[in-house]
């Protein structure tokens, strides 16, 4: 999560580790600043994590199982607004909304929540049915503080409880509320679902604004790596077998290294995409129709990811070796 998306801010529930604990986890995460809360026994535990080039961050109030912040942005010119993130029950969290409500305050409150609450039948799949009175109660309550939900990009479900297709259960149980205000100030925003992977939750990326694209060729790059392959040299003699102008052969060989690596050797991170798109559809399929043999091709198609994650760290264990071994440390 960290890597692939880069979140100015990165938020984890259910930690179930803190104090010094926690402290030597974080140091080793690619984030300069965090508010985190005690956990519950073995239970519970909020962290906020978030790099301050981005993001500034000012704790509001703090318990075990909620964190208020006020978070200004440094990237894209827009009003500070109120952050909150909730681990606990409807009944507390009503209690935060009416707060908000009756607060006379010029920013935009934008909360995400981890409950097992629904506004509908259909945030649930499997196992008891959902209670309509709390699901009336807490879409009352998000009308009456002006809250909307900003919906989702994704598999459906946020949660599952990885059991066969006779006692499988699916949920949406992480949201992201807004007021209309916030929304007008960030109309690109997003909630993303990503792909549950090795976990029975899946995470939620929010993104104020679209990526820019970046439709520039990228440079071409000779892969160390490549010379392990026993057909590497023969894609160097064709390229250099007839006598040419060193710009021609060089050119040659570029767009021979191109073909070879996708042809034979295989572009470890085009696979690595490949298999993480089918698993987007996949998971998108099993939130609309549950079925034996969607759940045998996610569970295969996360061994094959597994794979190539062992091939990436080899990849890049490969890529250090060769640096040292040149560059020295």
């Amino acid at each position: 999560m960290a890597i692939n998306h880069r979140p100015s801010i990165l938020v984890v529930t259910e930690t179930r580790v803190g104090g010094d604990r926690a402290g030597k986890i974080i140091e080793g995460l690619p984030f300069d600043s965090y508010i985190t809360t005690d956990t519950i026994g073995y239970a519970g535990g909020l962290w906020i994590l978030w790099r301050t080039e981005d993001v500034d961050v000012s704790p509001l109030s703090t318990t075990k199982q909620e964190i208020h912040t006020f978070i200004k942005d440094k990237i894209i010119e827009g009003l500070p607004f109120d952050s909150y993130i909730t681990t606990d029950t409807i009944g507390y969290a009503g209690g935060l909304w009416i707060l908000w409500r009756m607060e006379d305050v010029d920013v935009s409150p934008l909360s995400t929540t981890k409950q097992e609450i629904h506004t509908s039948i259909k945030d649930k799949f499997g196992g008891n049915q959902v209670n309509l009175n709390r699901a009336l109660e807490f879409k009352g309550c998000l009308d009456e503080c002006n809250m909307i939900d900003l919906g989702f990009a994704g598999p459906k479900y946020t949660w599952t409880n990885r059991r066969p297709i006779s006692s499988l259960i699916l949920e949406r149980i992480d949201r992201c509320f807004a007021n209309p205000m916030w929304r007008i100030l960030y109309p690109e925003a997003v909630v993303t679902h990503l792909l549950r992977i090795f976990l029975d939750h899946c995470s939620v990326l929010i993104k104020l604004c679209k990526s820019s694209a970046n439709h520039l060729n990228k440079p071409f790059r000779f892969q160390t790596m490549w010379l392990l392959h026993p057909d590497f040299p023969r894609v160097v003699q064709q390229a250099w077998a007839e006598d040419r102008a060193l710009h021609i052969a060089t050119s040659d060989f570029i767009d021979k290294a191109k073909k070879w690596n996708v042809e034979v050797f295989g572009n470890l991170f085009a696979k690595k995409r490949r298999v993480l798109a089918r698993l987007n559809g996949v998971q998108k399929a099993l939130a609309d129709n549950p079925c034996d043999f969607l759940m045998d091709l996610e569970n295969q198609l996360v061994s094959e990811y597994s794979l190539i994650l062992m091939q990436e760290e080899e990849f890049w264990a490969l890529k250090f070796r060769l640096n040292t071994a040149t560059f020295g440390d």
